[in-house]
């Protein structure tokens, strides 16, 4: 509880207090970290971890340097947002609309390096870019964005305990059943009712696009838990890593944002043209 309080508290911080060039740094150091326990789950070894996480690391500098307006350092955002939003999300839309399912359905495991590398890159670049671009919504909208994630695995968790009886997933994750994961939408539904009122008018004005909207985002969070639990299994991991004491590691906290926060940073920008 104690390392969870800090965790939120230092995001909130980073979120509502660093500047733009800090809140990139921030968000890249978080993205590193990430990558460097995505080694893990592909069995990389040390050197290979840390290779990746500079890699990472170094995309993302080379993303910013290229194009600054697109990720909130310079003027013209709207001018290049969606050039480059485009790139990254769109594979990112196709890959867990898509094939993630089938992945799931088939349990492929990650062998080949080179697949390995390449599907660490669709999963983290994009959301690193999302985090980056959904801020220029403003801090509150992106906290706002990230609840819809964090308050469905707490409805969750509460349902599946209370009432889970048919399992969702049991080769993947057994934990989880279909009635935590209705506990889940519903939980969101009730969020997006108590929101609905702070929306833009496109959204609060249209309240049933909002609720399919926010149950299609808490379906696709699942995607995101299931496919990393996924891969700890065939990695034989119970954490991603150990890094933050009692909660495993970075990619344990976002597994569910890597799946949504693309695809929602690709509608945003969509509605900006």
């Amino acid at each position: 509880m104690i390392t969870a309080l800090v965790l939120f508290a230092a995001f909130l911080g980073a979120l509502f207090y660093l500047s733009p060039l800090g809140w990139l740094l921030f968000v890249t150091a978080v993205a590193g970290v990430a990558a460097w326990e995505w080694g893990a789950l592909m069995r990389l070894g040390a050197a290979g971890q840390i290779s990746l996480g500079v890699l990472l690391a170094f995309l993302c500098a080379i993303v910013a340097v290229l194009e600054p307006a697109a990720v909130g350092l310079g003027a013209g955002f709207d001018a290049t947002a969606w050039r480059l939003g485009a790139c990254f999300y769109l594979p990112a839309a196709v890959f867990w609309l898509l094939l993630v399912p089938i992945w799931l359905q088939r349990r492929w495991p990650l062998a080949n390096p080179v697949l390995a590398l390449a599907t660490g890159i669709v999963l983290l670049l994009p959301v690193w870019l999302a985090l980056i671009q959904l801020r220029q919504a403003g801090p509150q909208a992106l906290l706002a964005i990230m609840a819809v994630v964090w308050l469905a695995d707490i409805g969750a968790y509460f349902a599946g305990r209370s009432l889970g009886k048919h399992k969702l997933a049991p080769s993947i994750s057994p934990g989880k059943t279909w009635e935590g994961a209705i506990g889940g939408g519903v939980t969101v539904l009730v969020y997006g009712l108590l929101l609905s009122s702070r929306l833009p008018a496109t959204l609060a004005g249209n309240l049933p696009l909002l609720l399919v909207l926010l149950v299609l985002l808490t379906a696709i969070s699942i995607l995101g838990d299931l496919f990393e639990s996924l891969l700890k299994r065939q990695a034989g991991l119970k954490d991603s890593s150990r890094i933050l004491p009692g909660h495993g590691g970075v990619l344990d906290r976002i597994d569910s944002l890597t799946s949504t926060l693309p695809l929602v940073a690709l509608v945003w920008l969509a509605t900006r043209l």
